[in-house]
Protein backbone atom coordinates (compact mmCIF):
# COMPACT_ATOMS: atom_id res chain seq x y z
CA UNK A 1 0.00 0.00 0.00
CA UNK A 2 2.87 1.83 0.92
CA UNK A 3 4.69 1.87 -2.44
CA UNK A 4 1.59 2.44 -4.57
CA UNK A 5 0.68 6.15 -2.21
CA UNK A 6 4.21 6.80 -3.10
CA UNK A 7 3.87 6.61 -7.06
CA UNK A 8 0.99 8.68 -6.81
CA UNK A 9 2.65 11.37 -4.97
CA UNK A 10 5.46 11.13 -7.27
CA UNK A 11 2.77 11.68 -10.62
CA UNK A 12 1.39 14.49 -8.89
CA UNK A 13 4.58 16.25 -8.19
CA UNK A 14 5.58 15.43 -11.84
CA UNK A 15 2.22 17.64 -12.21
CA UNK A 16 3.80 20.51 -11.35
CA UNK A 17 4.98 23.07 -13.61
CA UNK A 18 8.27 25.12 -12.93
CA UNK A 19 10.50 24.55 -10.00
CA UNK A 20 10.66 20.94 -8.19
CA UNK A 21 8.81 20.91 -4.85
CA UNK A 22 9.60 17.25 -3.59
CA UNK A 23 11.79 14.13 -5.16
CA UNK A 24 10.73 12.39 -7.91
CA UNK A 25 11.29 9.03 -8.51
CA UNK A 26 11.86 7.19 -11.23
CA UNK A 27 11.07 2.71 -10.57
CA UNK A 28 12.79 2.29 -14.12
CA UNK A 29 13.74 -1.79 -12.79
CA UNK A 30 11.60 -3.39 -10.29
CA UNK A 31 12.60 -7.00 -8.89
CA UNK A 32 9.76 -9.30 -9.60
CA UNK A 33 9.71 -10.23 -5.76
CA UNK A 34 10.02 -8.12 -3.71
CA UNK A 35 9.58 -9.84 0.18
CA UNK A 36 10.76 -6.64 2.51
CA UNK A 37 11.06 -2.89 0.87
CA UNK A 38 13.08 0.27 2.78
CA UNK A 39 11.51 1.45 5.50
CA UNK A 40 12.48 4.47 8.15
CA UNK A 41 15.45 3.26 10.21
CA UNK A 42 16.53 0.69 7.89
CA UNK A 43 19.83 -0.12 7.46
CA UNK A 44 20.81 -0.52 3.45
CA UNK A 45 23.53 -0.89 1.20
CA UNK A 46 23.34 0.11 -2.04
CA UNK A 47 24.99 1.66 -5.06
CA UNK A 48 24.48 4.98 -6.57
CA UNK A 49 25.88 7.43 -9.13
CA UNK A 50 24.97 10.72 -8.38
CA UNK A 51 24.72 13.59 -11.67
CA UNK A 52 23.27 17.07 -12.23
CA UNK A 53 20.66 17.38 -13.21
CA UNK A 54 21.35 20.26 -15.38
CA UNK A 55 24.73 18.57 -18.11
CA UNK A 56 24.03 15.05 -16.49
CA UNK A 57 27.55 15.35 -15.11
CA UNK A 58 28.81 12.81 -12.53
CA UNK A 59 29.76 14.33 -9.03
CA UNK A 60 30.58 11.16 -6.94
CA UNK A 61 29.92 7.76 -7.52
CA UNK A 62 30.30 4.42 -5.23
CA UNK A 63 30.86 2.34 -8.73
CA UNK A 64 34.13 4.34 -8.74
CA UNK A 65 35.26 3.77 -5.55
CA UNK A 66 34.30 -0.17 -5.94
CA UNK A 67 32.69 0.03 -2.14
CA UNK A 68 29.14 0.59 -1.73
CA UNK A 69 27.45 3.23 0.47
CA UNK A 70 26.01 2.40 3.76
CA UNK A 71 23.43 4.40 5.77
CA UNK A 72 20.56 4.37 8.01
CA UNK A 73 17.28 5.60 6.52
CA UNK A 74 14.88 8.29 7.76
CA UNK A 75 17.40 9.59 10.66
CA UNK A 76 19.21 12.62 9.13
CA UNK A 77 21.85 10.83 8.58
CA UNK A 78 21.55 11.44 4.20
CA UNK A 79 20.15 14.51 2.75
CA UNK A 80 16.54 14.75 2.97
CA UNK A 81 15.62 13.94 -0.57
CA UNK A 82 17.64 10.51 -0.28
CA UNK A 83 16.16 10.01 2.91
CA UNK A 84 12.78 10.44 1.23
CA UNK A 85 13.65 8.99 -1.85
CA UNK A 86 15.17 5.73 -0.55
CA UNK A 87 11.71 4.52 1.26
CA UNK A 88 9.61 1.51 -0.21
CA UNK A 89 12.86 0.40 -2.03
CA UNK A 90 13.42 -2.97 -3.02
CA UNK A 91 16.55 -4.91 -3.04
CA UNK A 92 17.77 -5.10 -7.01
CA UNK A 93 15.52 -2.31 -7.28
CA UNK A 94 16.98 0.48 -9.94
CA UNK A 95 15.34 3.66 -9.26
CA UNK A 96 16.49 7.26 -10.18
CA UNK A 97 15.78 9.71 -7.36
CA UNK A 98 15.99 13.35 -8.67
CA UNK A 99 15.99 15.77 -5.43
CA UNK A 100 15.70 19.26 -5.71
CA UNK A 101 18.23 22.00 -4.06
CA UNK A 102 15.58 22.71 -0.80
CA UNK A 103 15.80 18.66 -0.35
CA UNK A 104 19.42 18.22 -0.98
CA UNK A 105 22.64 21.11 -0.62
CA UNK A 106 20.32 24.00 -0.82
CA UNK A 107 21.87 27.25 -2.07
CA UNK A 108 24.81 27.06 -0.05
CA UNK A 109 26.04 23.92 -2.05
CA UNK A 110 28.50 21.71 -0.03
CA UNK A 111 32.59 21.90 -0.59
CA UNK A 112 33.07 23.36 -3.83
CA UNK A 113 31.69 20.12 -5.29
CA UNK A 114 27.94 20.60 -5.33
CA UNK A 115 27.04 24.31 -6.63
CA UNK A 116 24.27 26.40 -4.73
CA UNK A 117 20.91 25.54 -5.78
CA UNK A 118 21.61 22.34 -7.89
CA UNK A 119 18.94 19.63 -8.68
CA UNK A 120 20.95 16.24 -8.20
CA UNK A 121 20.18 13.08 -9.77
CA UNK A 122 20.75 9.62 -8.14
CA UNK A 123 21.21 6.35 -10.15
CA UNK A 124 20.66 4.11 -6.97
CA UNK A 125 21.06 -0.45 -7.19
CA UNK A 126 19.73 -1.53 -4.04
CA UNK A 127 21.70 -4.14 -2.52
CA UNK A 128 20.53 -4.75 0.98
CA UNK A 129 18.55 -4.11 3.88
CA UNK A 130 17.95 -5.08 7.52
CA UNK A 131 17.72 -3.92 10.90
CA UNK A 132 18.64 -4.15 14.30
CA UNK A 133 15.35 -5.72 15.51
CA UNK A 134 16.04 -8.49 12.85
CA UNK A 135 16.18 -11.86 13.53
CA UNK A 136 17.99 -14.96 11.93
CA UNK A 137 15.25 -16.44 9.60
CA UNK A 138 14.52 -19.84 8.53
CA UNK A 139 12.52 -20.84 5.96
CA UNK A 140 12.10 -24.61 4.84
CA UNK A 141 12.21 -25.53 1.77
CA UNK A 142 12.31 -29.70 1.93
CA UNK A 143 11.68 -31.77 4.80
CA UNK A 144 11.95 -35.82 4.78
CA UNK A 145 8.74 -37.35 5.91
CA UNK A 146 10.57 -39.45 8.29
CA UNK A 147 13.01 -37.63 11.02
CA UNK A 148 14.04 -39.27 14.17
CA UNK A 149 16.66 -36.81 15.12
CA UNK A 150 17.34 -32.55 15.38
CA UNK A 151 20.32 -30.97 15.31
CA UNK A 152 21.14 -29.69 18.90
CA UNK A 153 24.19 -27.71 20.56
CA UNK A 154 27.56 -29.84 20.81
CA UNK A 155 26.23 -31.90 17.87
CA UNK A 156 28.76 -32.39 14.63
CA UNK A 157 27.05 -31.62 11.29
CA UNK A 158 27.91 -32.19 7.53
CA UNK A 159 26.05 -30.12 5.29
CA UNK A 160 25.75 -28.52 1.98
CA UNK A 161 25.14 -25.20 1.44
CA UNK A 162 25.36 -22.28 -1.08
CA UNK A 163 26.11 -18.95 0.38
CA UNK A 164 24.73 -15.17 -1.28
CA UNK A 165 24.43 -11.94 -0.31
CA UNK A 166 20.89 -10.37 -0.72
CA UNK A 167 21.06 -9.32 -3.85
CA UNK A 168 21.72 -12.84 -5.13
CA UNK A 169 25.49 -12.52 -5.51
CA UNK A 170 27.11 -15.93 -4.80
CA UNK A 171 30.03 -15.45 -2.57
CA UNK A 172 30.84 -19.13 -1.42
CA UNK A 173 29.77 -22.94 -2.27
CA UNK A 174 30.66 -26.17 -0.70
CA UNK A 175 29.20 -27.98 -3.98
CA UNK A 176 32.00 -26.05 -5.59
CA UNK A 177 34.72 -27.63 -3.58
CA UNK A 178 32.83 -31.32 -3.89
CA UNK A 179 32.90 -31.40 0.00
CA UNK A 180 30.36 -30.82 2.63
CA UNK A 181 31.09 -27.84 5.81
CA UNK A 182 31.86 -29.98 8.69
CA UNK A 183 31.79 -28.40 12.33
CA UNK A 184 30.60 -28.34 15.61
CA UNK A 185 27.30 -26.19 16.63
CA UNK A 186 27.39 -24.19 19.99
CA UNK A 187 31.40 -23.78 20.02
CA UNK A 188 31.46 -21.10 17.96
CA UNK A 189 33.23 -22.16 14.81
CA UNK A 190 30.36 -20.47 12.83
CA UNK A 191 28.69 -16.89 12.59
CA UNK A 192 26.41 -16.56 15.08
CA UNK A 193 23.05 -16.53 12.98
CA UNK A 194 24.73 -19.93 11.07
CA UNK A 195 24.84 -21.48 14.75
CA UNK A 196 21.30 -20.51 15.01
CA UNK A 197 20.13 -21.25 11.86
CA UNK A 198 21.54 -24.81 12.00
CA UNK A 199 19.91 -25.95 14.95
CA UNK A 200 16.76 -28.29 14.39
CA UNK A 201 17.84 -29.50 11.41
CA UNK A 202 16.43 -33.32 9.70
CA UNK A 203 19.09 -34.66 8.01
CA UNK A 204 18.23 -34.78 4.00
CA UNK A 205 16.02 -31.14 5.19
CA UNK A 206 16.80 -28.06 2.91
CA UNK A 207 16.56 -24.77 4.49
CA UNK A 208 16.88 -21.15 3.61
CA UNK A 209 18.70 -19.50 6.22
CA UNK A 210 18.86 -15.36 6.49
CA UNK A 211 21.39 -13.79 8.68
CA UNK A 212 21.35 -9.93 9.00
CA UNK A 213 24.94 -8.80 9.48
CA UNK A 214 25.69 -8.18 13.04
CA UNK A 215 24.58 -11.90 13.05
CA UNK A 216 27.17 -12.58 10.12
CA UNK A 217 30.90 -10.56 9.33
CA UNK A 218 29.05 -6.96 10.47
CA UNK A 219 31.31 -4.32 9.93
CA UNK A 220 34.42 -5.69 8.73
CA UNK A 221 33.08 -8.81 6.36
CA UNK A 222 35.62 -11.00 5.40
CA UNK A 223 37.66 -10.61 3.16
CA UNK A 224 36.51 -9.92 -0.95
CA UNK A 225 34.24 -12.14 -0.60
CA UNK A 226 31.72 -10.79 2.16
CA UNK A 227 31.39 -6.95 1.89
CA UNK A 228 30.91 -5.38 5.60
CA UNK A 229 27.46 -4.89 6.82
CA UNK A 230 26.48 -7.91 3.99
CA UNK A 231 22.93 -9.86 4.83
CA UNK A 232 23.50 -13.61 3.80
CA UNK A 233 21.70 -15.76 2.76
CA UNK A 234 22.23 -19.73 2.90
CA UNK A 235 20.63 -22.64 0.98
CA UNK A 236 21.59 -25.46 3.03
CA UNK A 237 21.00 -29.53 2.70
CA UNK A 238 21.52 -31.46 6.09
CA UNK A 239 23.94 -34.34 4.99
CA UNK A 240 24.85 -35.49 8.39
CA UNK A 241 24.70 -35.07 12.11
CA UNK A 242 26.03 -37.02 15.20
CA UNK A 243 26.83 -36.33 18.82
CA UNK A 244 30.51 -37.36 20.21
CA UNK A 245 27.98 -39.42 22.97
CA UNK A 246 26.17 -41.07 20.50
CA UNK A 247 26.72 -45.39 20.94
CA UNK A 248 25.48 -47.87 17.60
CA UNK A 249 21.39 -47.60 17.01
CA UNK A 250 20.34 -51.31 16.45
CA UNK A 251 17.03 -52.01 14.99
CA UNK A 252 15.26 -55.22 14.39
CA UNK A 253 13.70 -55.15 10.83
CA UNK A 254 12.90 -58.48 10.61
CA UNK A 255 13.27 -61.09 12.51
CA UNK A 256 12.86 -65.02 12.27
CA UNK A 257 9.94 -66.94 13.91
CA UNK A 258 12.35 -69.37 15.78
CA UNK A 259 15.61 -68.53 17.02
CA UNK A 260 17.49 -71.12 18.58
CA UNK A 261 20.78 -69.30 18.79
CA UNK A 262 22.18 -66.31 18.72
CA UNK A 263 25.93 -64.78 17.18
CA UNK A 264 28.65 -64.77 20.03
CA UNK A 265 31.89 -63.37 20.01
CA UNK A 266 34.24 -65.86 18.38
CA UNK A 267 31.46 -66.77 15.67
CA UNK A 268 32.04 -67.04 11.81
CA UNK A 269 29.10 -65.01 9.76
CA UNK A 270 27.74 -64.41 6.77
CA UNK A 271 26.15 -61.62 5.80
CA UNK A 272 24.78 -59.41 2.99
CA UNK A 273 24.33 -55.88 3.34
CA UNK A 274 23.94 -52.40 1.72
CA UNK A 275 25.64 -49.36 3.30
CA UNK A 276 24.66 -46.01 3.09
CA UNK A 277 25.30 -42.46 4.45
CA UNK A 278 22.46 -40.70 6.27
CA UNK A 279 20.74 -38.96 3.57
CA UNK A 280 20.38 -41.95 1.43
CA UNK A 281 23.80 -41.82 -0.95
CA UNK A 282 25.18 -45.58 -1.24
CA UNK A 283 28.41 -46.34 -1.17
CA UNK A 284 28.68 -50.08 -0.98
CA UNK A 285 26.59 -52.89 -1.29
CA UNK A 286 27.27 -56.91 -0.57
CA UNK A 287 24.56 -57.27 -3.16
CA UNK A 288 26.62 -55.82 -6.00
CA UNK A 289 29.05 -58.16 -5.84
CA UNK A 290 26.55 -60.84 -5.46
CA UNK A 291 29.29 -62.11 -2.35
CA UNK A 292 28.18 -62.01 1.05
CA UNK A 293 30.53 -60.42 3.56
CA UNK A 294 32.25 -63.17 5.70
CA UNK A 295 33.60 -62.26 9.01
CA UNK A 296 34.68 -63.70 12.31
CA UNK A 297 33.34 -61.51 15.19
CA UNK A 298 34.58 -59.35 18.21
CA UNK A 299 38.24 -60.24 16.49
CA UNK A 300 38.59 -56.49 15.13
CA UNK A 301 38.49 -57.65 11.35
CA UNK A 302 35.54 -54.46 10.86
CA UNK A 303 34.78 -51.38 11.88
CA UNK A 304 34.59 -51.37 15.79
CA UNK A 305 30.78 -50.81 15.68
CA UNK A 306 29.99 -53.41 13.11
CA UNK A 307 31.65 -55.58 15.39
CA UNK A 308 29.47 -54.55 18.17
CA UNK A 309 26.67 -55.14 16.25
CA UNK A 310 26.93 -58.38 14.87
CA UNK A 311 26.55 -60.14 18.53
CA UNK A 312 22.94 -60.98 19.37
CA UNK A 313 22.16 -62.19 15.94
CA UNK A 314 19.95 -64.62 14.32
CA UNK A 315 20.10 -66.55 11.20
CA UNK A 316 17.99 -64.88 8.75
CA UNK A 317 17.55 -61.47 10.84
CA UNK A 318 17.58 -58.17 8.87
CA UNK A 319 18.62 -54.88 10.82
CA UNK A 320 19.37 -51.47 10.38
CA UNK A 321 22.19 -50.49 12.09
CA UNK A 322 23.65 -46.38 12.56
CA UNK A 323 27.47 -46.03 13.22
CA UNK A 324 28.46 -43.15 14.17
CA UNK A 325 32.14 -41.62 12.84
CA UNK A 326 34.23 -42.65 16.37
CA UNK A 327 32.79 -46.46 15.90
CA UNK A 328 33.37 -46.55 12.07
CA UNK A 329 36.34 -44.30 10.09
CA UNK A 330 36.37 -41.61 12.41
CA UNK A 331 37.51 -37.89 10.76
CA UNK A 332 39.48 -39.70 8.46
CA UNK A 333 37.29 -41.50 6.37
CA UNK A 334 38.72 -44.15 3.54
CA UNK A 335 39.83 -42.33 0.51
CA UNK A 336 36.97 -41.30 -1.80
CA UNK A 337 34.42 -43.61 -0.37
CA UNK A 338 33.91 -42.61 2.70
CA UNK A 339 34.23 -38.85 3.79
CA UNK A 340 35.28 -38.22 7.10
CA UNK A 341 33.32 -37.82 10.15
CA UNK A 342 30.41 -39.82 8.46
CA UNK A 343 27.77 -41.43 9.99
CA UNK A 344 27.15 -44.75 8.34
CA UNK A 345 24.15 -47.03 8.11
CA UNK A 346 24.24 -50.39 7.30
CA UNK A 347 21.04 -52.60 6.14
CA UNK A 348 22.38 -55.95 6.95
CA UNK A 349 20.78 -60.32 6.27
CA UNK A 350 22.37 -62.56 8.40
CA UNK A 351 22.76 -65.26 6.14
CA UNK A 352 24.63 -68.26 8.59
CA UNK A 353 26.85 -68.10 11.22
CA UNK A 354 28.94 -71.04 13.04
CA UNK A 355 32.10 -71.58 15.81
CA UNK A 356 34.84 -73.12 14.87
CA UNK A 357 34.17 -75.50 17.38
CA UNK A 358 30.81 -76.22 15.98
CA UNK A 359 29.98 -80.16 15.71
CA UNK A 360 27.30 -81.63 13.15
CA UNK A 361 23.62 -80.78 14.29
CA UNK A 362 20.91 -83.59 14.07
CA UNK A 363 17.60 -83.55 14.88
CA UNK A 364 15.31 -86.77 14.30
CA UNK A 365 11.64 -85.64 12.16
CA UNK A 366 10.63 -89.11 11.75
CA UNK A 367 11.75 -92.23 12.99
CA UNK A 368 9.90 -95.72 12.00
CA UNK A 369 8.54 -97.91 14.66
CA UNK A 370 10.64 -101.03 14.13
CA UNK A 371 14.49 -100.19 14.06
CA UNK A 372 16.30 -103.28 14.35
CA UNK A 373 19.12 -102.26 12.19
CA UNK A 374 21.00 -98.53 12.15
CA UNK A 375 23.42 -97.67 9.30
CA UNK A 376 26.99 -97.76 10.32
CA UNK A 377 30.95 -97.50 8.22
CA UNK A 378 31.33 -99.42 5.77
CA UNK A 379 27.04 -100.04 5.17
CA UNK A 380 25.87 -99.17 1.57
CA UNK A 381 22.79 -96.95 1.78
CA UNK A 382 20.20 -95.24 -0.89
CA UNK A 383 18.96 -91.69 0.79
CA UNK A 384 17.04 -89.17 -0.33
CA UNK A 385 18.37 -85.76 -0.01
CA UNK A 386 17.45 -82.06 -0.09
CA UNK A 387 20.62 -79.74 0.51
CA UNK A 388 19.89 -75.51 1.32
CA UNK A 389 21.43 -72.70 2.48
CA UNK A 390 20.49 -71.90 6.36
CA UNK A 391 18.35 -68.69 4.28
CA UNK A 392 16.04 -71.43 2.34
CA UNK A 393 18.50 -71.28 -0.96
CA UNK A 394 17.86 -74.71 -2.52
CA UNK A 395 21.55 -76.14 -4.05
CA UNK A 396 20.86 -79.72 -4.53
CA UNK A 397 18.15 -82.29 -4.31
CA UNK A 398 18.06 -86.33 -4.91
CA UNK A 399 14.69 -85.25 -6.29
CA UNK A 400 16.65 -83.70 -9.49
CA UNK A 401 17.61 -87.31 -10.17
CA UNK A 402 16.32 -90.29 -11.59
CA UNK A 403 17.06 -92.39 -8.34
CA UNK A 404 18.17 -91.44 -4.61
CA UNK A 405 21.50 -90.83 -4.13
CA UNK A 406 24.09 -93.94 -3.17
CA UNK A 407 27.41 -93.86 -0.70
CA UNK A 408 29.17 -96.67 0.81
CA UNK A 409 29.61 -94.61 4.95
CA UNK A 410 32.93 -94.53 6.01
CA UNK A 411 34.21 -94.32 2.05
CA UNK A 412 34.91 -90.54 2.43
CA UNK A 413 32.72 -90.59 -0.35
CA UNK A 414 30.47 -87.53 0.62
CA UNK A 415 31.24 -84.79 2.90
CA UNK A 416 31.79 -85.38 6.19
CA UNK A 417 29.41 -83.49 7.95
CA UNK A 418 26.78 -85.37 5.85
CA UNK A 419 28.23 -88.96 6.53
CA UNK A 420 27.97 -88.17 10.38
CA UNK A 421 24.34 -87.10 9.99
CA UNK A 422 23.82 -90.25 8.07
CA UNK A 423 25.19 -92.70 10.66
CA UNK A 424 23.10 -94.63 13.27
CA UNK A 425 19.94 -94.16 10.79
CA UNK A 426 17.09 -96.58 10.83
CA UNK A 427 15.76 -97.38 7.68
CA UNK A 428 12.84 -94.98 6.68
CA UNK A 429 13.93 -92.23 9.42
CA UNK A 430 13.85 -88.83 8.20
CA UNK A 431 16.43 -86.24 9.78
CA UNK A 432 17.50 -82.82 9.46
CA UNK A 433 21.37 -82.08 9.59
CA UNK A 434 23.23 -78.48 9.93
CA UNK A 435 26.56 -79.11 8.91
CA UNK A 436 28.97 -76.28 9.42
CA UNK A 437 31.63 -75.21 6.51
CA UNK A 438 34.49 -77.06 8.21
CA UNK A 439 32.83 -80.56 8.23
CA UNK A 440 30.94 -79.41 4.69
CA UNK A 441 33.32 -77.29 1.66
CA UNK A 442 35.24 -75.26 3.90
CA UNK A 443 36.24 -71.80 2.67
CA UNK A 444 36.45 -71.80 -0.73
CA UNK A 445 32.83 -73.91 -1.41
CA UNK A 446 32.11 -76.14 -4.06
CA UNK A 447 30.22 -76.13 -7.38
CA UNK A 448 26.87 -73.76 -6.23
CA UNK A 449 27.82 -73.74 -2.21
CA UNK A 450 29.75 -70.64 -1.62
CA UNK A 451 32.74 -70.86 0.56
CA UNK A 452 32.29 -71.00 4.24
CA UNK A 453 28.76 -72.12 3.97
CA UNK A 454 26.40 -73.42 6.70
CA UNK A 455 24.41 -76.24 4.67
CA UNK A 456 20.86 -77.70 5.85
CA UNK A 457 20.22 -81.03 4.73
CA UNK A 458 16.60 -83.09 4.81
CA UNK A 459 17.52 -86.46 4.78
CA UNK A 460 15.97 -89.84 4.38
CA UNK A 461 17.02 -93.30 4.18
CA UNK A 462 15.17 -95.46 1.89
CA UNK A 463 17.69 -98.49 1.65
CA UNK A 464 20.41 -99.86 3.50
CA UNK A 465 23.04 -102.52 3.04
CA UNK A 466 25.14 -104.04 5.66
CA UNK A 467 28.42 -103.70 4.34
CA UNK A 468 32.06 -105.13 5.46
CA UNK A 469 35.00 -103.66 6.89
CA UNK A 470 37.58 -101.62 4.66
CA UNK A 471 39.54 -104.21 2.74
CA UNK A 472 37.65 -107.03 3.03
CA UNK A 473 35.34 -108.51 0.29
CA UNK A 474 33.33 -110.97 2.16
CA UNK A 475 33.36 -111.34 6.28
CA UNK A 476 31.44 -114.10 8.34
CA UNK A 477 29.07 -112.90 10.82
CA UNK A 478 29.25 -116.43 12.71
CA UNK A 479 31.96 -118.26 13.08
CA UNK A 480 33.04 -119.96 10.19
CA UNK A 481 32.19 -123.88 10.00
CA UNK A 482 35.03 -126.06 11.43
CA UNK A 483 36.99 -128.04 9.40
CA UNK A 484 36.18 -125.51 6.66
CA UNK A 485 36.95 -127.46 3.91
CA UNK A 486 34.74 -130.58 4.05
CA UNK A 487 31.72 -128.01 4.43
CA UNK A 488 33.03 -126.33 0.80
CA UNK A 489 33.19 -129.68 -0.08
CA UNK A 490 29.60 -129.81 -0.87
CA UNK A 491 29.97 -133.05 -3.24
CA UNK A 492 32.70 -134.60 -0.83
CA UNK A 493 35.08 -135.31 -4.35
CA UNK A 494 38.36 -133.68 -2.12
CA UNK A 495 37.49 -130.60 -4.55
CA UNK A 496 36.17 -127.68 -4.95
CA UNK A 497 35.92 -125.65 -8.08
CA UNK A 498 34.33 -122.50 -8.81
CA UNK A 499 30.76 -122.90 -9.33
CA UNK A 500 30.78 -125.34 -5.77
CA UNK A 501 33.00 -122.55 -3.97
CA UNK A 502 30.23 -119.94 -5.36
CA UNK A 503 27.55 -122.09 -4.63
CA UNK A 504 28.82 -122.50 -0.98
CA UNK A 505 29.52 -118.96 -0.71
CA UNK A 506 25.60 -118.02 -1.40
CA UNK A 507 24.45 -120.20 0.80
CA UNK A 508 26.21 -119.02 3.73
CA UNK A 509 24.97 -115.52 2.50
CA UNK A 510 21.51 -116.74 2.13
CA UNK A 511 21.60 -118.27 5.66
CA UNK A 512 22.45 -114.75 7.26
CA UNK A 513 26.29 -116.96 8.20
CA UNK A 514 28.17 -114.27 5.87
CA UNK A 515 28.54 -111.22 3.90
CA UNK A 516 29.33 -110.04 0.97
CA UNK A 517 30.65 -106.57 0.35
CA UNK A 518 27.46 -104.52 -0.86
CA UNK A 519 27.64 -102.46 -3.86
CA UNK A 520 30.10 -104.60 -6.38
CA UNK A 521 29.29 -107.96 -8.22
CA UNK A 522 28.48 -110.82 -6.17
CA UNK A 523 30.25 -113.52 -8.82
CA UNK A 524 32.88 -110.78 -9.38
CA UNK A 525 34.07 -111.27 -5.68
CA UNK A 526 33.62 -114.79 -5.72
CA UNK A 527 35.55 -115.03 -8.82
CA UNK A 528 38.74 -113.11 -7.10
CA UNK A 529 38.05 -115.21 -3.27
CA UNK A 530 38.66 -118.78 -5.40
CA UNK A 531 41.71 -117.17 -7.08
CA UNK A 532 43.51 -116.08 -4.50
CA UNK A 533 42.86 -119.91 -2.57
CA UNK A 534 43.60 -121.73 -6.17
CA UNK A 535 47.52 -120.90 -5.65
CA UNK A 536 48.35 -123.32 -7.83
CA UNK A 537 45.65 -122.07 -10.85
CA UNK A 538 44.35 -125.25 -11.64
CA UNK A 539 40.40 -124.55 -11.66
CA UNK A 540 39.96 -126.34 -8.06
CA UNK A 541 40.82 -125.62 -4.57
CA UNK A 542 42.35 -128.40 -2.49
CA UNK A 543 42.02 -128.86 1.06
CA UNK A 544 46.22 -128.13 1.12
CA UNK A 545 45.47 -124.79 -0.44
CA UNK A 546 42.84 -123.25 1.43
CA UNK A 547 44.06 -120.68 3.95
CA UNK A 548 41.63 -118.09 6.36
CA UNK A 549 42.47 -114.72 6.56
CA UNK A 550 42.35 -113.24 9.74
CA UNK A 551 42.22 -109.31 10.72
CA UNK A 552 46.12 -109.57 11.32
CA UNK A 553 46.63 -110.32 7.82
CA UNK A 554 46.20 -106.82 6.49
CA UNK A 555 48.67 -106.89 3.72
CA UNK A 556 46.25 -107.21 0.72
CA UNK A 557 44.33 -104.45 -0.32
CA UNK A 558 41.32 -106.64 -1.07
CA UNK A 559 41.02 -109.35 1.51
CA UNK A 560 37.99 -112.26 1.55
CA UNK A 561 37.85 -113.92 5.46
CA UNK A 562 37.07 -117.58 4.71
Amino acid sequence: MFSVLFLLHVASVNCEPGQLLDVVVDRYDIPKFCPREVRTEDFIRYHFNGSFHAGGETFDSSHDRGKAYISQVGLGRLITGMDRGLLGMCVNERRKITVPPHLAYGSIGTGGVIPPDAVLVYDVLLLDIWNTEDKVQIRTLSKPESCNRTTAVSDFVRYRYNGTLLSGKGFDSSYMRNSTYDTYLGKGDLIKGMEEGLLGMCVGERRIIIVPPFLAYGETGYGTRVPPQATLVFEVLMVDVFNPSDDLISEVKEAPESCTRRTVTGDYIRYHYNGTFQDGTAFDSSYQRNRTYNTYIGKGYVIKGIDKALVGLCMGEKRRIIVPPHLAYGGDGVGDLIPGSAVLVFDIHVIDFHNPSDLVEIKVTHKPLECNTRSEADDLIQYRYNCSLMDGTLLYSSDHFDSPSITTLGASMVIMGLEKGLIGMCLGERREVIVPPHLGHGENGAGMVPGSAVLFFELELVELQKGVPEGYMFVWLDDSPEPLFPAMDLNGDKQVPLEEFSAFIMLQVKKGKGRLRPGVDANSIIEDMFKNQDSNRDGKIVEDELKLNTDEESEQVKRDEL
